[in-house]
């Protein structure tokens, strides 16, 4: 299980969004001993979408589970969207598994999900 903290940039979008990508040398699951600054990153501005980049995460754990739901509820109640964007068979099977899948909206690529 990976300890180091996930490197996460983030940028503005086309139309306003905000955009959470995980980049650098420290790409990887998004997990219990990585969580903590991964969740502050997404409470922020939960009054605007938020597109996530999941592409370089390979697994989540429960723990992940819990902030994207958390994250998708609270800009749900705020009439906002989490669009998560490059989410493999795993991840995806893992919201479906717990299902949670029906909060979120999926997209194959970054650009795909900027452009809804």
């Amino acid at each position: 299980m990976q300890s180091d903290p996930l490197a996460i940039e983030q940028s503005t979008g086309p139309k306003g969004q905000r955009v959470l990508t995980i980049v650098g040398t420290i790409v990887g699951p998004i997990v219990l001993n990585n969580l903590f600054p991964f969740q502050a990153q997404v409470h922020i501005d939960r009054d605007k979408d938020l597109v996530m980049d999941l592409s370089g995460v390979p697994y989540l754990d429960s723990a992940g589970v819990g902030v994207l739901v958390a994250a998708g509820v609270s800009r749900q109640n705020n009439g906002c969207r989490l669009l998560l964007a490059g989410t493999n068979e795993r991840v995806h099977g893992t919201l479906k598994v717990t299902r949670v899948e029906d909060f979120f909206h999926f997209f194959d690529t970054l650009e795909a999900a900027l452009a809804s």
